[in-house]
């Protein structure tokens, strides 16, 4: 037998944009965030912005600071569905 579920998971790519969309109604240049967020190099919100990663919670708390939002006003999820069988009296996750 076999159930399926969905999960939800972060969207990089859209959370990306959606930072970089944020940050420029809020007037907010990649620069200025660097230098409040004590960053060493500027590549870090660059990658974010291109989805290549996320924020850490820490830097989540602050930015959504910074941009007077909320983290869920940050965050983009998409939902993925999850495949559970049960073989021989065992649960399996299929993809």
């Amino acid at each position: 037998m076999k159930t399926t579920y969905l999960k939800p998971v972060l969207d990089l790519e859209a959370t990306g944009a959606k930072i970089k969309t944020i940050m420029k109604q809020k007037g907010v240049t990649p620069r200025r965030l660097q230098l409040i967020m004590d960053f060493p190099y500027i590549q870090t919100i660059y990658n974010w912005f291109a989805g290549k990663n996320m924020p850490t919670l820490d830097n989540l708390v602050v930015l959504a600071q910074i941009l007077d939002v909320t983290m869920d006003e940050i965050i983009v999820t998409k939902m993925i569905e999850v495949d559970i069988a049960e073989e021989e009296g065992r649960e399996v996750l299929s993809a």
